[in-house]
């Protein structure tokens, strides 16, 4: 009887301890579960990608859309939001609900384009950043006019308005330097993304492989 007890107490104490470590995992697999991270940092550099956007705009009212991308980093906040609206709908294997299903490609579909977009960006950037580096600027009353030639009498003269010549050299050029980063950054978070989808939806299949009597009709996912 003692040794009958000893063994009960024992199977009871692997099953609390077993029971609490899945508990333990489940809760951190929920908060590691996709697409949480992933829209998190989506999140955070599309508003930094706002932030330093609108720093630029401030410096000359005459700078282009292109310049200050601040378009780009609210939708890819807006894609975000996807993300984890995504994270808050409840997992289902085999996507057996069509809010799963359309909420899973919508958020493929927007990690795609917010891919597309931060490249778009980056090349928006980086052109004018190797071309404001190359600038001659010389200061003409509240605004600044710079020319990439200075001896060329015909050359194009770029003119920014109410700004001073050394913060379109220095600041405006660390700006474009900064959304080439950020906009990298997010292009890879988006590609990982997507890429995390497109693997969850396509690289999950069943192989045909039956296990068991026909009248079980089990089969082996792979």
């Amino acid at each position: 009887m003692g040794r009958k007890s000893s063994s009960d107490k024992e199977k009871k104490g692997t099953k609390k301890s077993s029971e609490g470590q899945t508990s333990e995992d489940g809760q951190k697999c929920r908060v590691c579960r996709f697409p949480l991270l992933v829209a998190l940092f989506q999140l955070l550099l599309g508003a930094a990608i706002t932030v330093v956007a609108f720093l630029t705009l401030a410096l000359s009212p005459s700078l282009l859309a292109r310049e200050t991308p601040h378009w780009a980093g609210i939708i890819l906040c807006l894609i975000a939001m996807v993300g984890f609206f995504l994270y808050c709908v409840t997992y289902l294997p085999d996507e057996t609900t069509l809010v799963q299903f359309i909420g899973k490609l919508l958020y493929f579909v927007l990690c795609a384009v917010g891919l597309v977009i931060s490249v778009l960006v980056m090349a928006f950037a980086g052109h004018h950043h190797s071309q404001a580096s190359s600038f001659s600027c010389e200061q003409d009353g509240l605004d600044c006019k710079c020319t990439l030639e200075p001896d060329d009498p015909v050359a194009r003269t770029f003119t920014y308005q109410e700004v001073g010549c050394e913060d379109v050299t220095g600041t405006l050029t660390l700006y474009y330097l900064i959304q080439i980063i950020l906009n990298l950054a997010q292009a890879l978070v988006c590609a990982v993304g997507a890429f995390i989808m497109w693997k969850d939806r396509y690289q999950m299949f069943f192989a045909g492989l039956q296990i068991g009597s026909p009248s079980t009709q089990q089969w082996q996912r792979v």
